[in-house]
């Protein structure tokens, strides 16, 4: 066994000819590359330079140019969003009325008109809102049986998380005769 390894080519055994210190400053330096060729679609190897399938030079990821227009489209956004907040800042939200029915929609409202605990009015609309998406499968488009047989499906899911939010609910709602002890 060690004459196998005494014949074998010296240029597998000599170390790299350049620093890993001047690679690491290169790959630094480097734009971010592509992560599959674009002429065979093969994966690149992990710091290759050329596809291992057909030899092709490696791209950027990103041009240059891309790059400065999304650096560009992010200080338009960050502008943007400034302005608004800077707007939303500057109202008086104390001089805005709003409609006296307004209050009939607040949570404790209509917690307390419903006679609910927290948890239970929380499974309500909960409840509520999976019974919603059981009547809106009904709007997906219909082309052939399967199809339906697929929203039907679906709106059997639906109906199951409302029947099990609901029975939560009943499960959490305070008895009111336990309160009185």
């Amino acid at each position: 066994m060690s004459e196998v390894a005494q014949s074998t080519q010296h240029e597998f055994w000599r170390p790299p000819s350049h620093r890993l210190e001047q690679e690491a400053l290169v790959r630094e330096l480097a734009p971010v590359m592509a992560e599959s060729c674009p002429r065979c679609g093969t994966e690149y190897l992990l710091g290759s330079r050329f596809c291992h399938s057909c030899g092709g030079r490696r791209p950027e990821a990103i041009s240059s140019g891309t790059r400065a227009d999304a650096d560009a489209l992010a200080g338009l956004w960050q502008r943007g969003v400034h302005r608004v907040s800077s707007a939303i800042t500057g109202i008086s939200w104390n001089k805005i009325k709003l409609p006296s029915w307004l209050g009939y929609l607040h949570f404790h409202e209509i917690k307390g008109r419903l006679g609910l605990s927290t948890g239970s009015f929380v499974s309500f609309v909960v409840g509520l809102a999976c019974v919603t998406g059981a009547l809106l499968v009904e709007l997906l488009p219909v082309k052939n049986l399967i199809d339906w047989q697929a929203i039907q499906i679906y709106r059997v899911e639906w109906l199951l998380g409302a029947t099990a939010s609901f029975v939560v609910g009943i499960l959490l709602k305070k008895n009111p005769d336990t309160d009185r002890d």
